[in-house]
């Protein structure tokens, strides 16, 4: 496989890929990925405090046998 060396060559695929980039994400529609992800975000906090609740209460039973 051939090194690219040429200034202009390096300039040239530099060029491609900025506007293939641009030109890529100039038509994405953003509104239906955030609405999930918000709604997604209360699903995830609802569990994450079942799931601390539960290591509070085994903690806590664990500290009230260990007391005795």
């Amino acid at each position: 496989m051939k090194v690219l060396t040429s200034k202009t060559a390096k300039t040239a695929i530099g060029v491609g890929a900025t506007v293939a980039a641009a030109a890529s994400q100039a038509a994405i529609d953003t509104a239906p990925i955030t609405a999930s992800l918000t709604e997604a975000g209360a699903a995830v906090a609802v569990i994450g405090a079942a799931v601390l609740g539960v290591v509070v209460v085994v903690k806590t039973f664990k500290y009230i046998r260990g007391a005795f």
